[in-house]
């Protein structure tokens, strides 16, 4: 018999014993599976250092990334939907709608902005993927189209930034509305002779990719970003085809001439900012009041 016996000790789970690690400080990338340093992804807007992947960011580091200094005043952040069809699938659309703005912290999918970039005066309207899948219904409508006709009274460029599901199901033909009426306000916008650039990002499918994001003078897209109407699957299986590698994706469009530029997100501003220079039509202006611009009437579902 042994004199000393050596006790075993099982492996502590982490509900045992905390992690010294905290969570939230090491980020590891879908596509090449390098393990990233938050800050250093941050610092990197977002995007993979290894691989050049693009994280999916929300509607206000999109606009800080995009205007100087990151520096911009908001515009109608106070609209919001009204349920306008008391529409309940699996949950009632105003518990939807509660659920979203509590995620984001915003009142719908949009924010929109007016500040600097590269010292010119700019209009930049920013959908949000975190509220509905970033779902255009009537406030996302109300508030572009307000955005647009804000740039025309003060002679400003325009930038939308798409990333959405598409027209929001839950409010029906209401959404539908939108893709005419925003597209109605960017007909206004070049008769004005102001240029509109549209940056397409992961992803942009649906209604919006059927009517404004693809309206720009210039249609820039985010690498690998997913762009089309509908779905890949869905395509699929009505076609009864299997579609081609890297269908849908920015650099496909590219191929076909959809879209005109696929630019890294690090190099996105940059690109802006030549293109509303090439332009040449954007001046300095003083703010108007809201009162000043003139604006279609609310949509029945916005107040």
């Amino acid at each position: 018999m042994a004199w000393f016996k050596k006790v075993r000790k099982p492996i502590e789970s982490p509900a045992d014993k905390p992690s010294r690690v905290p969570e939230g400080l090491w980020v590891k990338c879908p596509s090449c599976t390098e393990i990233l340093y938050n800050k250093d992804l941050v610092a990197s807007s977002n995007v993979c250092k290894k691989c050049g992947h693009h994280f999916r960011i929300n509607a206000s580091e999109r606009l800080r990334l995009l205007f100087d200094d990151g520096v911009w005043e908001e515009h109608d952040p106070g609209l919001v939907s009204t349920d306008p069809l008391q529409f309940t699938d699996t949950k009632p659309y105003r518990d939807r709608l509660k659920s979203g703005a509590a995620t984001t912290g915003l009142k719908d999918a949009i924010i929109v902005g007016t500040g600097r970039i590269g010292g010119m005066d700019a209009v930049i309207a920013s959908m949000e993927y975190g509220f509905i899948g970033g779902s255009m219904g009537v406030v996302v409508g109300e508030k572009i189209t307000r955005a647009i006709e804000m740039a025309i009274e003060r002679r400003l460029a325009v930038v939308i930034v798409s990333a959405s599901g598409g027209a929001r199901m839950m409010e029906g033909t209401l959404s539908l509305m939108q893709m005419a009426k925003i597209s109605a306000a960017l007909a206004r916008l070049d008769r004005a002779g102001l240029p509109y650039v549209s940056i397409l990002t992961d992803p942009t499918t649906g209604g919006v990719t059927a009517s404004f994001a693809m309206l720009g003078d210039l249609n820039v897209a985010e690498p690998k970003a997913l762009i089309g109407f509908a779905g890949p699957r869905v395509i699929e299986q009505t076609i009864r085809q299997k579609l081609p590698e890297g269908f849908q994706r920015s650099e496909f469009l590219l191929e076909k001439g959809m879209i005109d530029i696929v630019v890294d997100r690090r190099e996105m501003k940059d690109v802006v900012v030549r293109a509303l220079r090439f332009a040449g039509t954007t001046r300095a202006a003083e703010p108007a009041s809201r009162d000043q611009v003139t604006a279609a009437p609310g949509p029945t579902g916005a107040r």
